[in-house]
């Protein structure tokens, strides 16, 4: 399959990263429902030291299956830094296809092979709750108020041509993610995905948005914060102003 002249090779073996903290009541059933949903991939469970045990029950299915791992980290450093360890672990050990996903159930992991058949012509492909046939169910409006706002927002002052541009259900070519410049990423939260998002479309990626449904987490607390939403509007505000700066230098 091709994207203009471009050919692409295999995926190669996936390696789905599940940041948590203080996931205990989700990750069995989440990395269960992985595995069932997609048999071939691997599973890395980076977690923050949680003191609800997480890690240790993600070392117990760890133990019972040679494709799940876990990547224990010294203590909560944010879901940016979860993921960007996991991404480097990853490519470490050789894996073609890395993949974001939450740990709470809001993403589907049944939807997993749709993320995965449309990669085979692309570079990285967003699962989006706002794109026709995506949805979100259970979620409350000021979530969503947030979550369509901040992508809106983004999508201006970037002038990126995605609809979810903050949603964290992705998949990537472990080539592409390499050539992001990720030892230059320091967003956490939303910013986090916005900043990946953007690195993406800049860099000449072949960038695909295919629907998913967006599910409210049934256990545990949402990561959500002020701060997170605050560090998202300054950085894509700033991002903006400088993108428009270098256009009218010539850059």
């Amino acid at each position: 399959m091709t994207d203009g002249q471009r050919k692409y090779g295999p995926l190669g073996t996936t390696l789905v990263i599940i940041p948590t903290y203080n996931e205990a009541e989700n990750i069995k059933p989440i990395v269960s429902r992985v595995r069932s949903a997609a048999p071939e991939a691997h599973v890395l469970v980076a977690d923050d030291n949680s003191p609800d045990g997480t890690g240790k029950l993600a070392d117990e299915l760890a133990a019972g299956d040679d494709q799940v791992h876990v990547l224990h980290r010294k203590g909560k450093e944010g879901l940016g830094a979860a993921y960007l360890a996991g991404f480097r672990w990853g490519i470490d050990h050789g894996y073609g296809v890395l993949v974001e996903m939450d740990a709470d159930g809001s993403h589907q992991p049944e939807e997993l092979p749709r993320l995965l058949t449309a990669l085979k012509g692309a570079d990285l492909v967003l699962g989006s709750r706002w794109v026709p046939g995506g949805r979100t169910v259970n979620w409350p409006k000021y979530r969503q108020l947030i979550s369509r706002g901040g992508s809106t927002y983004s999508r201006l002052a970037l002038d990126l041509p995605l609809r979810d541009v903050t949603g964290g259900f992705r998949a990537f070519r472990a080539e592409a993610l390499k050539g992001l410049g990720l030892d230059d990423v320091a967003s956490q939260g939303y910013c986090f995905q916005v900043d990946l998002a953007r690195r993406a479309v800049q860099a000449g990626y072949h960038v695909v948005e295919v629907p998913i449904t967006f599910v409210e987490r049934e256990y545990g607390d949402s990561k959500m914060s002020r701060d997170i939403v605050v560090e998202a509007l300054w950085r894509v505000t700033a991002w903006g102003v400088g993108s428009r700066v270098d256009k009218l230098r010539g850059r």
